[in-house]
């Protein structure tokens, strides 16, 4: 098994200097986030809070009729942790107006519809307060293509991007978070009874490890199999990552040759 936990106050210095140098060059000194009641937005919600102040996060919850209860308690523990301002703002009428359109919709459209629309009120809540919109999303997530583009998968910047799952407990349990909401089950609560990994077919633990041997320490699918992964279980991965990659990096963008914006920053008038 490989040591995943890293050193926490490095870590939190680390994550919370890069949210106020984001801040920062932005020239922005508030952010707004959607709390889900889950572990990954209740960290970047504490980062947020302990880099900033508490009174410059707007904190929102999001939900929809068949939201479980318990997040919205979850969330609300967050909220009342910090003390900072919140709103809650019920998306059941917006979300059922695009599914009367749609009424053959497979639950994963459905998710995907619920997390647009959250998007688009956290976005919408952003302009107003106003604030960047903080990202909740961790790496193992990414690696799998585990979020919704323009859903959870939209925000100005993410203070989670570079945490395991399993490093995501650990710095929220140094911050913390309530015990409650660190050890219970990942949900993205986009229907009732969902779990993560019901729903990816492996635990978090088992991705994270092989996830860090793959990206971290640059193992081959024969190193895979000698460190004692199932062959079946690092080629779903690996496929995984690879079919999902268009959603970690920017939409690819033509050319006709002229000066592509990727490298923006490298013009002398950026520099000066």
């Amino acid at each position: 098994m490989k040591d995943l936990t890293l050193n926490s106050q490095e870590a939190i210095r680390a994550l919370t200097g890069f949210i106020q140098t984001v801040m920062q060059d932005a020239g922005f000194n508030k952010v707004v986030l959607g709390i889900s009641g889950g572990v990954d937005s209740a960290l970047s919600a504490f980062l947020s809070a302990k880099a900033l102040g508490a009174e410059n996060m707007l904190a929102l919850r999001l939900p929809y009729r068949t939201s479980s209860p318990e997040s919205l308690e979850h969330a609300q523990l967050v909220i009342d942790e910090l003390g900072c301002p919140s709103k809650t703002i019920e998306i059941t009428e917006a979300v059922d107006a695009i599914l009367a359109q749609n009424p053959d919709a497979t639950p994963v459209r459905r998710g995907n519809v619920m997390a647009r629309v959250r998007m688009i009120n956290i976005y919408d809540q952003s302009a107003a307060f106003p604030g960047l919109v903080v990202g909740t999303g961790n790496k193992t997530e990414t690696l799998l293509g585990y979020s919704t583009i323009h859903g959870d998968g939209a925000y100005d910047f993410n203070p989670l991007a570079d945490l395991y799952k399993a490093q995501v407990r650990q710095l929220a349990g140094e911050l913390g978070v309530p015990e409650v909401i660190i050890n219970k089950a990942p949900s993205a609560d986009l229907w009732a009874g969902q779990t993560d990994e019901a729903e990816l077919g492996y635990s978090y633990d088992d991705m994270d490890q092989i996830f860090y041997c793959l990206v971290e320490e640059s193992y081959t699918r024969d190193d895979c199999l000698k460190g004692g992964f199932a062959p079946e279980f690092v080629d779903a991965i690996t496929k995984r990552i690879k079919q999902y990659r268009f959603k970690s990096i920017l939409p690819r963008a033509g050319s006709v040759g002229q000066y592509s914006l990727a490298g923006l920053e490298e013009l002398p008038f950026y520099k000066a």
